[in-house]
Order: C-alpha cells, then sequence, then structure tokens
C-alpha cells in the first residue's frame, strides 16, 4: 500500500499538511467539510502537492518535517514538484515519435 504527504492550499492560501493513502479522496473530505476543522473554515481547497513515501511511518515523519518548513520554503517544496513534473512530462514528449 502507497502511502502519501500531501498539501492543500485553501481558500486563504494557507497551507494545510498531511498524510493519506489516496490524496485525491482525502481531498474530497475535506472539501467537503468532513476533513480537519482548519480546512472546514477555510476551505474549500486545492491539492497542490503530494509525495509518495515508503510506509505510514515514513509518511507520519514527514508530514512532521513538512508542518514544520515556514510559509515561504513550502512554497518552494510545491515549485520544485512542479518543475520536477514538468521535466519528466518534456522527457516523455521527447522519447515519442514525431506526429506524422
Amino acid at each position: 500500500m502507497a502511502y502519501y504527504v500531501y498539501i492543500i492550499q485553501c481558500a486563504n492560501n494557507h497551507f494545510y499538511t498531511g498524510w493519506s493513502t489516496d490524496p485525491l479522496r482525502r481531498l474530497k473530505q475535506h472539501n467537503a467539510g468532513k476533513g480537519s476543522r482548519y480546512t472546514r473554515v477555510y476551505g474549500p481547497c486545492e491539492l497542490v502537492y503530494a509525495e509518495e513515501v515508503a510506509d505510514m511511518s515514513c509518511a507520519l515523519k514527514r508530514e512532521f518535517r513538512v508542518k514544520k518548513l515556514t510559509h515561504p520554503q513550502k512554497h518552494r517544496l510545491i515549485a520544485n514538484e512542479q518543475l520536477n513534473c514538468l521535466v519528466r512530462l518534456i522527457g516523455t514528449a521527447d522519447s515519442l515519435p514525431p506526429p506524422e
């Protein structure tokens, strides 16, 4: 089973960090008012970061470390992940044959 640490951005532009086995399902719970008290008050929310970790213990430890980051540090973490996703997409696109 995969575990994830995720960051969602609330309507007030603050970040909420948590862990889950299914970040998209968890986001739906947060937006339905069945997540944390914070996201009930400051929702709706948008998933901006998800990181797969080895197991539940790693998820709890990583969540704790991410929660300790400052707001600018979380912005950099999110930006780096988005850049990595873009690089992976470009790399995948470059490996495709050209259209005919």
